[in-house]
Parts: C-alpha cells; structure tokens; sequence
C-alpha cells in the first residue's frame, strides 16, 4: 500500500457525476443515465488526449460537434501535446453499478466511506481488478489522546452526507450506509437532519461507522488499526490532516 498525502505528486484525473440534485440543481444537466455519462466521458478524454485526429463523437449523451445551435461546430484537434500518452482517470463511485464501471473503464476507484472491516460488499468487483489498478482511499486521519472527540469531528461530516446529501428518497450516501449495515441508523440521522435537528443528527451516526472510515486516536491506536487497511484492496490511502506528526507517524508506520 501507497500512503499519500493529497497525490503524492502524482498528475492523475479524478471525475465523478454528482446526484441529481447537485446535476440538475447547479450544474443545469439532467441525471438519468449516469453511467453513459461517465462512460462517454472517459471516452472523449482519452480520444482528447490521443491527439490522433480531430474529434467526432456521437454517444447518447455527448456529440461533437453537436447538432444545431450555429450550425458551425467542426471537429478540433488538442493543440497543447500532453506530456504522457495516458493520463491516469480516477472514478469516484458509490453504487454498485458504478463501483463494477469504474473497474472496467478507469485507472483507479476513488471509493467513499469506506471500511477495511467490511470490503464483502465490494468483492464481486474487485475480483475483476486488473493489474496495475489503483483503489485510492481517502480517510481522516486524527492523531489525539481523545477518541470521543475525534470520531465527533467524523461524526459531524458524515451527518452531513447521510442527512442532507442527496434527497429524502435519493440519497446515495445513505444507500450506501444501508450496504455496509447501518440501515437504520442512517435512515435515523436522515429523519433528524431533516427535521432540522442537527445537533442530534451528528450524534446519531453510528461511532461504529465514523471509526471504521477513519483512523482516529493516539499513535498506538491508529498504528494498530491501520493494520486493516494494509490488508484491505486499498492500494493508496490518501491521508486528510494538518498534523505533521500525524504524516509523520504514517511514514515510520510503512517504513
């Protein structure tokens, strides 16, 4: 296993299609057929990148150059050459649909939320892993005496994703949660958040879930359970803190 800090250093692409409020919402496209949508995507980019000829792409979702509007649109060719051939694309994925996708077509899963003690889920897909494909995990990481306080900090972020992410009846996050357990304790803090009862929403999330997606404690704590994710398909964790020391501890930790 890779442990990182942001990417190392690394020039990698990382995409996503947000839920449909967010799509629809903000960005001003519609949702259905999120798969095509990555799917078609990842396409162009690599055809971009390829540089072999100016691009044409008819997709359901994408088509260069696209019918109407000025009547002018030509293929067009990248003019600036990349330094590599192959950018490396990273999908982050939630659904199983995706999860099975972003196998096939990327470079890398950007997975969220998850946990080394229960990767069952995800076996079906990663049994398809090609070589070379990276799964690069993101985890919080808090270096303190106080563990409490530590997963509250977790238990505040996931509050947010479980209970105001997504729709009452669309929430990604929240089906999630449901695969890897914590139905109802998900849905629990999905009711709170929504009655506008935050406070009580945050402390509602499961600890057992806030502390299996982080790493969370003093030194000889996080050392210990960082053990799971060595043995987990996590090829790259990605480390979220501010604490040298914290680096510092992963560093000595992987030798």
């Amino acid at each position: 296993m890779t442990i990182d800090h942001l990417s190392g250093g690394r020039l990698i692409r990382g995409i996503g299609v947000s839920g449909p409020q967010v799509m629809e919402g903000w960005y001003g496209q519609p949702f259905p057929r999120p798969l095509d949508r990555t799917r078609e995507w990842l396409a162009l980019f690599r055809q971009m990148i390829a540089r072999e000829a100016p691009v044409t792409f008819e997709g359901r979702q994408y088509q260069l150059p696209i019918a109407g509007g000025a009547g002018l649109g030509k293929p067009l060719k990248l003019i600036n050459k990349p330094l590599r051939d192959h950018i490396p694309v990273y999908i982050g994925a939630e659904g199983p649909k995706n999860v099975a996708q972003t196998l096939e077509i990327a470079d890398g899963w950007l997975p969220i939320f998850f946990s080394p003690y229960r990767t069952e889920i995800y076996r079906e897909a990663l049994a398809k892993k090609r070589p070379g494909f990276e799964v690069a995990c993101t985890v919080t990481t808090i270096v303190t005496p106080d563990v409490k306080a530590g997963l509250d900090f977790v238990k505040t972020s996931l509050g947010f994703y479980l209970g105001g992410m997504g729709a009452k009846d669309r929430n990604f996050h929240l089906d999630l949660a449901r695969r890897l357990g914590w139905g109802p304790e998900a849905e629990k803090v999905q009711e709170l958040f929504l009655a506008g009862r935050r406070a009580e929403a945050f402390a509602a999330v499961p600890e057992e879930m806030a502390d299996e997606i982080s790493l969370v404690g003093p030194p000889e704590r996080v050392r210990e359970r960082l053990a799971a994710w060595t043995a987990s398909p996590v090829t790259t964790l990605m480390v979220t803190t501010r604490d040298p020391a914290a680096l510092k501890l992963f560093a000595d930790a992987v030798g």
